[in-house]
């Protein structure tokens, strides 16, 4: 299987050295359940964006949207481009999987809505309750819990969307869309959580205060991440729908 990796976003500066990109993480993570992926990864978080940073729908079983410190509602120059692409391979009926900004782009390119959430920040693990489970998940699981890092939520789903999992902080957290098809989750589950706590750090006493910041990593050790069985269910999605 071929996927196309497209990446909206890099790690801070202050810790980028240290880490992995978002992609590798995500092959990483894909990894987890499959080494039958081939994947390839296009940028289109820069200012010199092209046409040619676009892929090829067609060349592709599948797509997979990266997280981004960037908004659906700001003016970058590959944000139209993004929801364009989206439309298009919906259309095109090859699977589409969001992770955090890619969760909220699919929702917004395919008409629903993402506001910056009066609730403020999230950060730490969050753990969020199953309300619908399609049938290629096959797992007896209740809930899962990921690393989050977001303030922006989707607050609307498009037109025959199916809410698959909610949290008190967020009530839109994964979500399915049979028609086109499309996998998104709200939280991280490529993040590790030596990741996650480098970047909780690196924003203490400016993007968040430091009691948020402390409660965000006692939530890391106190509790274990679900990114492999989000790993499962992303190639199951992957196998039912690819075409």
């Amino acid at each position: 299987m071929k996927i196309a990796i497209i990446e909206t976003g890099l790690p801070p500066e202050d810790i980028r050295a240290d880490f992995i990109s978002y992609p590798e993480m995500f092959k990483q993570l894909i990894g987890l359940a499959t080494q039958d992926v081939e994947f390839e990864t296009f940028s289109f978080c820069h200012h010199e964006f092209m046409p040619n940073d676009i892929p090829d729908i067609k060349a592709y079983n599948g797509f997979l949207i990266t997280g981004s410190p960037a908004g659906v509602y700001e003016d970058w120059p590959w944000m139209q481009p993004l929801f364009t692409f989206i439309q298009e391979a919906a259309k095109a009926n090859k699977p589409l999987i969001g992770v955090c900004f890619g969760h909220q782009a699919i929702a917004q390119a395919l008409g629903g809505e993402v506001i910056k959430s009066p609730k403020g920040w999230g950060i730490g693990r969050h753990h969020y309750n199953f309300v619908h489970k399609p049938e290629w998940m096959n797992t007896d699981a209740e809930g899962f819990s990921l690393s989050v890092s977001h303030q922006d939520q989707v607050v609307a789903l498009p037109a025959n969307a199916q809410l698959i999992a909610l949290s008190d902080f967020c009530e839109l957290a994964a979500v399915y869309y049979p028609d086109a098809p499309a996998l998104t989750f709200q939280g991280h589950p490529e993040f590790s959580d030596e990741y996650a706590a480098a970047l909780y750090n690196i924003r203490r006493g400016t993007k968040f205060d430091s009691d948020m910041v402390d409660e965000a990593l006692i939530s890391l050790k106190d509790t274990k991440e679900d990114n492999a069985n989000v790993a499962q269910w992303m190639w199951a999605f992957l196998q039912a729908k690819a075409n």
